[in-house]
């Protein structure tokens, strides 16, 4: 990959990391695209969630912390696909739950500035999270 890509999106995905940490809801708000969607599956089955069901979901949330480690990215003209390996650390009922996701990230440059519109979110192996991560 490209060096340049790998700056890009990785300064990128790191702003989105931070805002969220920070519950930064104005910056969220400005990186996330009005028609943004995060498309994933748990244990009931595959789900979809627009802008406005995530901002309010990530509030509620106690986040511990997330590791990122970019893994590739193709850029077109204004489009950008990332693929992005994710650790994420959670509170539930006051226990840290480590949760390990391999993104697919739709970034879009409108008016000079850069915004998420699609996130495919798929669940990596127990196994494979703590082997990646040890």
């Amino acid at each position: 990959m490209a060096t340049d890509r790998c700056e890009l999106i990785g300064s990128l995905e790191r702003e989105w990391r931070d805002a969220l940490c920070a519950k930064d809801m104005e910056r969220l708000r400005a990186l996330i695209h009005p028609n943004f969607a995060l498309i994933g599956s748990r244990s009931s089955g595959p789900f979809t969630m627009g802008r406005d069901e995530w901002l309010e979901a990530i509030q509620k949330r106690e986040l511990v912390g997330i590791d990122l480690n970019v893994k590739d990215a193709a850029v077109f003209n204004d489009v950008i696909v990332a693929t992005v390996e994710a650790n994420w650390c959670v509170k539930y009922r006051g226990k840290p739950v480590q949760d390990c996701v391999l993104l697919t990230d739709v970034w879009v440059c409108e008016q000079g500035q850069w915004q998420v519109v699609r996130r495919h979110s798929s669940p990596v192996p127990t196994a494979d999270c703590i082997a990646a991560t040890s």
